[in-house]
């Protein structure tokens, strides 16, 4: 009993250090934001001598805050939402579908989660551009249905197939139709699958940069949080103290549904693998 109790106090050490070790880079942007640029110049890593907040009125003035908060809402709950609708509808339809054709388009679904976005970023700009996509907040939410798609359909898929048939059967000898039986009896028993990909998915698409930079930069009605955040570095001059204020503010909401929903990943991920 002795030796298990420390083997569980050093683990429980090593994972904190861990932990600490993974959140000293966001630590580091909070003390840095309550920083003059003078005291950022000299010394990185100290802690603030003179905490201020000017910063933050600054930089929430200088980037029109609420107007980049509302475009972030936008693209989020519209990619969110097509995510969502799609890939749920997608993988209850394959998963119920036993045959090789079905087999052969989840594997088609899934596949776009081993190809790198660089290697398609140029082609999917081109794409967005002569679909009149670019340069508006519901053309980069409707890029992140594809996206986004793949792991939401194989996240579905795996849970999907551990709910029984005879739910299906019951509701269709009752008269439901398809929509109807999706919508009315399958879909509220994916609650927990569904705040898991809604908590990843937000984490993502909220504190996207590639994407938004490739699609919307170009207009500054349209940018984005971490887009405004990368306007205070350039070539030849940097406001490193408003950079990372900017990067503060910009996380911030994403890092608050993530606290209080985190405990949602684990419950809908390990449902979605034992089911599968």
């Amino acid at each position: 009993m002795r030796a298990n109790k420390a083997g569980m106090v050093v683990l429980e050490i090593v994972l904190i250090l861990l932990a600490l070790l993974f959140l000293y880079p966001l630590f580091l942007a909070i003390f840095n934001s309550f920083k003059s640029f003078q005291e950022v110049m000299t010394d990185v890593i100290a802690l603030p001598k003179h905490w201020t907040f000017d910063n933050y009125s600054y930089v929430w003035k200088y980037i029109n805050y609420p107007r980049l908060f509302l475009n972030n809402t936008v693209i989020t709950v519209l990619g969110l939402a097509g995510i969502i609708l799609v890939s749920s509808i997608a993988a209850y339809k394959l998963s119920r579908t036993k045959s090789r054709a079905s087999a052969i388009v989840y594997f088609i679904c899934i596949m776009p989660m081993l190809i790198p976005f660089q290697s398609i970023m140029l082609t999917v700009l081109k794409t967005a551009r002569f679909l009149h996509l670019s340069d508006s907040t519901w053309g980069l939410g409707l890029l992140y249905w594809g996206f986004g798609a793949p792991l939401a359909v194989f996240i579905y898929h795996g849970f999907v197939k551990g709910i029984p048939k005879e739910i299906d059967e019951s509701a269709m000898i009752d008269g439901a139709s398809g929509f109807r039986l999706f919508f009315t009896v399958i879909f509220p028993l994916l609650k927990s699958v569904t705040t898991t990909i809604v908590i990843i998915d937000v984490m993502w698409i909220w504190n996207d940069f590639l994407l938004p930079l490739l699609m919307v930069n170009g207009s500054p009605t349209t940018k984005t949080l971490t887009l405004a955040a990368y306007t205070f570095v350039g070539q030849y001059t940097s406001d490193w103290q408003y950079a990372m204020t900017a990067m503060v503010m910009a996380v911030l909401p994403s890092i608050i549904v993530f606290i209080f929903l985190q405990k949602y990943i684990v419950k809908g991920v390990v449902a979605g693998a034992v089911k599968g």
